[in-house]
């Protein structure tokens, strides 16, 4: 545990070094100020969550994504072969560290608004469930990570994600399209939409088998993800970022 525990104070401070942590809360910045001067409450309700998670998802992946390209650069991989560090703990230090990286960010634009505009926010649900959103969409920028030879790929293909899956659920979220509400549940297998499930309730929405199937749905993507998929192709994309 002691060994993890380093890594993931290593990863924090390569987040630093590469500059995500200033892009991190500039986006942040950023996202508060379009949202300080709506007048509109109800609007305002609407919008918050929906900021929050996509900056707990896409912003995930993307983090993730440019890590782990700044590392190729410096052929950190080559390094870290040699060392008794296992491949599990370099995924989890780095899933982890993004977690706590982006979670800083995100708490500290809902707290802004918890004080100044007394926005009621339930944050013994809101904190592990905006966790749970950003570890598993970290993980998730793994799988873009494997599949892109830069990080201009990368960036593509997140973008062809959200085209397919996330706009859809956005549309459906502002009741644009997919109004029926079947669809509020079949788009839960959509982790975008599985996501905005959970952050609501921490911002007043009831809790429902929908809120539940989310859960469920989340931690099934991370583990699953985790053990068949992720883990099994490290090792090889480390070996040949290495140049081994």
């Amino acid at each position: 545990m002691s060994r993890l525990m380093i890594l993931i104070k290593g990863e924090l401070t390569r987040l630093t070094k590469y500059h995500v942590t200033t892009i991190s809360f500039v986006v942040a910045i950023i996202w508060f100020l379009l949202l300080y001067f709506l007048d509109d409450q109800d609007l305002l309700m609407q919008m918050l969550p929906f900021v929050v998670v996509i900056d707990a998802t896409m912003m995930s992946i993307i983090f993730i994504g440019s890590v782990m390209f700044f590392e190729k650069t410096e052929s950190t991989f080559s390094t870290m072969l040699v060392t008794p560090v296992s491949n599990e703990e370099l995924i989890l230090s780095k899933a982890i560290a993004n977690t706590v990286h982006s979670m800083f960010s995100s708490v500290l634009v809902m707290v802004v608004f918890f004080l100044v505009k007394q926005i009621q926010i339930e944050w013994l649900i809101l904190l592990p469930t905006l966790a749970l959103t950003i570890y598993m969409h970290s993980l998730l920028g793994f799988v873009f990570s494997f599949h892109s030879k830069d990080f201009t790929t990368l960036l593509v293909n997140v973008m062809i994600y959200s085209f397919i899956l996330t706009i859809p659920v956005i549309l459906h979220y502002f009741d644009l399209i997919l109004k029926a509400d079947i669809w509020d549940t079949l788009l839960l297998i959509i982790p975008t939409q599985a996501s905005i499930k959970i952050i609501e309730v921490g911002f007043g929405a009831a809790i429902d088998y929908k809120w539940v199937v989310s859960v469920v749905l989340l931690l099934l993507y991370a583990t699953l993800g985790y053990y068949f998929y992720i883990k099994p192709k490290f090792k090889s994309y480390a070996v040949k970022q290495s140049g081994v």
